[in-house]
C-alpha cells in the first residue's frame, strides 16, 4: 500500500511539472531573443515568414526608418525607395509592393542571398503627402495640392536628401531647373546619415534605388567610370524589365547623389526611375528583381 501511494505521488509531480513545461513553451515561442542571448519581447527582429526588421535611424521629425531583411544569406542586395518621400510616393510604394512579394512566397529568394529592403528614406516627407510612412496607402491618399506634394519632396529640414551624400557635395544643388538645398554638409540629415551608417557596416553586394520619374535604369560612378559590375547590374535589370538601360542620368547636374556615392565606394548601384509618378510598374519591376535574384544566385 506504502509503495502504491508513493507511485501515485510521483506520477502527479510528473503530470503538473510536463504542464508548466508545455506551457512556458508555449507562451515564450513567439519572444525574439537578443544577440547577447537575453529575451527580448521589444526587439526590433522576428522569424515571422524569415524576415527580420532594424531600425537603422529616425527622420528629423523622429519617425523611424526600417530596413527589411528576408533571407539569411551572405549575399546582400538592398532595395530602397522614398528618397524623395511625398514627391515620389510610387517609389515608396514599389518597394512595399516587394515585400508584399517575399513575404508571399519567400522560397523567391535563393539560399545565398539576403533581400533588404528600406521603402521609405524621405518619412517626414512621405507623411506630409500621404499621412503615413507604412505602405497601407494608395493614391487616393495623396494630398490633392500640387504644392504640398512638391514640399514632400525635401526632409523636414527642406533638404533634398539625394543632394546630401558625398559625391561633389554641394550646399546649393540642382533639381531641373531650380535650386535646392543639399544640406549644410555631405549627410548633415539624419536620414542621408543613417544610409551611410547602415551601407558602410553591412557592405551590400548590390543597391538598386527607385526614383520618378523619366523610365529607366541608370548606371552609378563617381568619377571612377561606370564597373563592369554595375554594367551588368543595368543591362540584367533593364532587359529583364523592358526599361532602357543608360550609363549616366544627364538630364542636368546633381551633386551630392546617393547612387553614385554608393560607387564612389565600389558598391555596385543602379537607378531605376518610374516612367511617371502615379504608377509602381510592379510587373517590369518584378522581373528585374527576379533577374538579379537569379544573376546573384550564382
Amino acid at each position: 500500500m506504502k509503495n502504491i501511494i508513493i507511485w501515485s505521488v510521483i506520477v502527479i509531480i510528473l503530470a503538473v511539472g510536463g504542464f508548466y513545461f508545455v506551457k512556458n513553451f508555449s507562451d515564450n515561442a513567439n519572444v525574439t531573443v537578443d544577440t547577447e542571448g537575453e529575451q527580448n519581447t521589444n526587439a526590433t527582429t522576428t522569424i515571422e515568414q524569415n524576415k527580420t526588421e532594424t531600425v537603422i535611424g529616425k527622420s528629423v521629425e523622429s519617425r523611424d526608418m526600417i530596413a527589411y531583411h528576408f533571407g539569411t544569406g551572405s549575399k546582400e542586395i538592398l532595395f530602397v525607395g522614398g528618397v524623395h518621400g511625398g514627391y515620389g510616393w510610387n517609389t515608396a510604394l514599389v518597394a512595399y509592393e516587394l515585400m508584399d512579394y517575399l513575404k508571399a512566397d519567400p522560397t523567391i529568394i535563393p539560399s545565398n542571398i539576403k533581400v533588404t529592403v528600406i521603402p521609405v528614406v524621405n518619412p517626414d516627407g512621405l507623411s506630409k503627402v500621404v499621412g503615413t510612412t507604412t505602405g497601407n496607402f494608395s493614391a487616393s491618399d495623396v494630398s490633392s495640392s500640387q504644392t504640398t506634394v512638391v514640399s514632400g519632396r525635401f526632409n523636414a529640414n527642406n533638404v533634398d536628401l539625394n543632394r546630401n551624400f558625398d559625391c561633389d557635395w554641394q550646399t546649393t544643388g540642382k533639381w531641373q531647373n531650380k535650386d535646392v538645398s543639399g544640406g549644410g554638409s555631405a549627410f548633415s540629415e539624419p536620414e542621408s546619415l543613417a544610409i551611410k551608417n547602415y551601407v558602410e557596416a553591412n557592405k551590400p553586394s548590390a543597391v538598386v534605388v527607385w526614383y520618378s520619374a523619366a523610365g529607366g535604369v541608370y548606371s552609378s560612378s563617381c568619377h571612377n567610370g561606370v564597373s563592369a559590375e554595375t554594367d551588368t547590374l543595368t543591362e540584367t535589370y533593364a532587359d529583364a524589365s523592358g526599361y532602357s538601360a543608360y550609363k549616366s542620368f544627364d538630364f542636368y547636374a546633381t551633386t551630392g547623389d546617393m547612387v553614385n556615392w554608393f560607387a564612389k565606394n565600389n558598391i555596385p548601384a543602379i537607378s531605376v526611375l518610374l516612367t511617371n509618378h502615379n504608377d509602381t510598374e510592379w510587373t517590369k519591376n518584378q522581373k528585374g528583381i527576379e533577374a538579379l535574384l537569379k544573376y546573384y544566385s550564382k
